[in-house]
């Protein structure tokens, strides 16, 4: 378990064994103290919110943020059925068209804030995703989870998944609504 400080107030995430060096890579960062005093830089309402840039400790506000990390990539450790509903720690990571390997970023992570899904409109996320080479089967307790909870299914199967909010949703729901910028900083 690792907990999250902000001024909004505290989360706790659970990191899953099933992403070794992911969990491992972000408990260094912890223990190192990368995190401290950075900011979600980017924040999406009904999507995500996103942070560990450490180029976002020192910035002013109105620069853009989103570029800074380690020196480093992880490779993408995709697990089936690690899918992203309201609450998911998952690594950030370039698009596609550079990035193939889907490799995630050194620091920057995104907590799910997510809206709602009905198993119709899953099922075509699913569609558009396996078309685009990532294929998702939901089992019945994930349909029910993005039907109730909420979460963003068109990243399944393309981002590494490698925790999870056990405490301190309503902190994740005061972060997605801060006012933010054109580039979705706060």
């Amino acid at each position: 378990l690792v907990e999250i400080r902000t001024d909004l107030g505290r989360m706790v995430v659970a990191l899953y064994n099933d992403t070794p060096l992911h969990r491992d890579n972000f408990l260094k960062l912890v223990r190192t103290g990368a995190y401290d005093s950075l900011l979600f830089h980017r924040v999406i309402p009904g999507f995500m919110v996103q942070g560990g840039d450490p180029d976002s400790k020192t910035a002013a506000p109105g620069v853009a943020l989103g570029k800074g990390g380690p020196d480093y990539t992880l490779p993408a450790e995709i697990v089936p059925g690690r899918v992203h509903t309201r609450g998911a720690l998952a690594a950030a990571r370039q698009a596609d068209e550079v990035n193939p390997e889907r490799q995630s970023s050194g620091s920057q992570f995104y907590l799910v804030h997510g809206k709602t899904f009905d198993t119709a409109d899953l099922e075509q996320v699913a569609a558009r995703n396996a078309r685009y080479g990532t294929p998702v089967t939901y089992t019945e307790e994930q349909k029910q989870a993005y039907a109730t909870k909420g979460g963003a299914p068109h990243l399944d199967g393309a981002y590494t998944v490698f925790g999870e909010v056990v405490e301190g949703l309503d902190v994740l729901d005061a972060i997605a609504l801060t006012p933010c910028d054109g580039r979705d900083r706060p």
